[in-house]
C-alpha cells in the first residue's frame, strides 16, 4: 500500500512479526438524489453543497463527457454519424435530443453509450470525496429499473407536474410539448415517491426549501460515521396535494 501524499512513513515492521491487520474505514454515506425534469434538484443539490457537502452531478459529467474532445464522443460519432457534432466539435445537444424522444431505440443506443462512463466517473469522485457523505445527484434514478448499490438514502425532490413544465419552460427555453415530451420518458410522480426514502417537498414557496434541506442534513449526519438510521429505510411523510396547498400559502405543516 502506497504512503499518503503526504509523505507520512509507516514504522519499520519485523520480520518475523505477523502483519497487522488492515482497518476498513467507515463507509462513507451516500445519498442518491433524483426527481423530474423542472423538479428543483439543482436547488437542492445547491443548498446541500453550501453545507460543505460534496455533490457529484450526472448531468455535470454527461457534459464533460460530451464537450470537444470528450470521452463519450468517439463512441457517439460511431453510433449516430459525425453530425451529432456541433462546430467546436461538442455534442449538439438539441440535434441529440430531437433524435434521442423520436427514437426509442436511438435513445438506448445513447444511454448504454453515456451511463456506463457516467456511472464510473461518479463512483470516482464519490470514493474521493472528503465530506461527511456525498450527494449523487442522479436524473433517472428511477428510470433505470434496478437498485443502485451505492444509494443508500434516495432524496426524491418531488412539485406538482404542473410546476415541472412552468419550470423547464423558463430554465431550458423548450416548448410546453417538448418538456411533455421528455416528461414521458420520465418515471412518474408516483413512481419516485414509490422510492424514496425522503423526500424534499418543492410546490412551494422556494424560501420552504432551506429547512427541509437542514433538517435531511442533520439526519445524515447522525447516519455517518458508522452509525446507522434508527429506522432502516424509513420514509418521510409522503406530500400530499393538501400539504403542497398549504405551502403555497405559506403555512406550516401540523
Amino acid at each position: 500500500m502506497k504512503p499518503p501524499r503526504g509523505g507520512t512513513r509507516r514504522p519499520p515492521r519485523d520480520q518475523g512479526a505477523a502483519p497487522a491487520t488492515r482497518r476498513r474505514s467507515p463507509r462513507r454515506l451516500t445519498v442518491c438524489l433524483t426527481g423530474g425534469i423542472g423538479s428543483g434538484k439543482s436547488s437542492v443539490a445547491h443548498l446541500f453543497a453550501e453545507r460543505g457537502i460534496e455533490v457529484v452531478d450526472a448531468d455535470a459529467l454527461a457534459h464533460e463527457l460530451t464537450r470537444p474532445g470528450g470521452a463519450a464522443i468517439p463512441a457517439l460519432v460511431a453510433a449516430f454519424g459525425a453530425e451529432i457534432r456541433d462546430a467546436s466539435g461538442a455534442l449538439d445537444r438539441a440535434r441529440m435530443r430531437r433524435i434521442a424522444f423520436a427514437d426509442a431505440a436511438a435513445r438506448k443506443r445513447l444511454e448504454g453509450i453515456l451511463h456506463p462512463l457516467i456511472r464510473a466517473e461518479s463512483e470516482r469522485r464519490a470514493a474521493a470525496a472528503t465530506s461527511p457523505y456525498v450527494i449523487l445527484m442522479i436524473p433517472l434514478l428511477v428510470e433505470s429499473g434496478r437498485p443502485r448499490r451505492e444509494c443508500a438514502r434516495v432524496l426524491v425532490v418531488d412539485c406538482p407536474e404542473e410546476e415541472q413544465v412552468r419550470r423547464a419552460m423558463l430554465r431550458s427555453n423548450l416548448s410546453r410539448d417538448e418538456v411533455l415530451a421528455i416528461m414521458a420518458t420520465q418515471a412518474s410522480r408516483a413512481a419516485r415517491l414509490a422510492r424514496a426514502d425522503d423526500v424534499v417537498d418543492n410546490g412551494g414557496d422556494p424560501s420552504r426549501l432551506a429547512p427541509q434541506v437542514d433538517a435531511l442534513h442533520r439526519r445524515y449526519l447522525a447516519g455517518t460515521g458508522g452509525a446507522s438510521f434508527a429506522t432502516p429505510r424509513a420514509r418521510t411523510r409522503v406530500v400530499t396535494r393538501s400539504d403542497i396547498r398549504q405551502n403555497r400559502r405559506g403555512r406550516p405543516r401540523r
